[in-house]
């Protein structure tokens, strides 16, 4: 018989999703505070570490909320003009160039809206996942400034640009895992992990002639890849 703690340390990874993992997150975060739900860690991954970054770093959920529902888009994505774009794809041939959007205005919305500037000063641990791309390997962020580490996690590749930190580029990191749970089960003494899934799942039932006839086909042929196979949690595998 397993019996359990009467505090037991919990954790939540929140994974990625888009706008409407942001949504969702902030939805159930909400619903942890109402039920009194103490934190031990958080880990998230693109809207995840947007959402988990916020909570970890002490900001009122409901404010959280309040300013997402009133926010424009030019808060956090500044497209480069079509005469630009025209000149870096066309007259340049793309050369240099690595998404629509840069992330200064993304980083400076998130810090505006953080309670805590730092990993270190999270109210609870914090751990948010991207992609090095100048090394070509998964990061785990744990320590240094919270918001452009949270906004490395989010630059979904082609949207934005990758986010420099350290002279490294860093992105999206729902296009390494949806959810890193690897983040936070096995080091912070946790008895039980939540992962909060949002994030869709590919329609196997349509073809890729399907999806390059659809508007913005390279949007959905990336979309395919990152979500081209199930998290082992949602596989109905035995866990190890």
């Amino acid at each position: 018989m397993i019996t359990m703690k009467k505090n037991p340390r919990i954790g939540v990874v929140l994974s990625s999703g888009g706008a409407r993992g942001v949504y969702a997150h902030i939805g159930f975060m909400r619903a942890l505070t109402y039920l009194n739900v103490n934190l031990s860690a958080i880990a998230g991954s693109s809207a995840g570490a947007l959402v988990g970054g916020i909570y970890a770093s002490g900001t009122d959920m409901q404010h959280w909320s309040d300013t997402i529902s009133k926010a424009h888009s030019h808060d956090y994505w500044t497209p480069d003009s079509w005469p630009r774009f025209f000149w870096n794809m066309v007259i340049k041939k793309g050369q240099g160039y690595t998404g629509l959007s840069g992330t200064q205005a993304a980083i400076e919305f998130i810090r505006r809206h953080l309670t805590a500037k730092t990993f270190n000063g999270c109210k609870i641990p914090f751990h948010s996942l991207a992609i090095n791309i100048t090394r070509g390997s998964k990061t785990l962020f744990g320590n240094g400034e919270l918001a452009p580490r949270i906004m490395a996690s989010a630059a979904i590749p082609v949207i934005y640009r990758p986010v420099e930190i350290d002279g490294e580029l860093f992105s999206d990191g729902a296009a390494i895992e949806l959810a890193p749970t690897d983040a936070i089960c096995c080091r912070h003494n946790l008895d039980i992990l939540i992962v909060h899934h949002v994030a869709a799942h590919r329609d196997e039932t349509n073809s890729l002639d399907h999806v390059l006839n659809k508007p913005w086909s390279l949007l959905n042929i990336l979309y395919r890849q990152i979500f081209s196979e199930q998290p082992w949690y949602l596989s109905g595998k035995p866990v190890t």
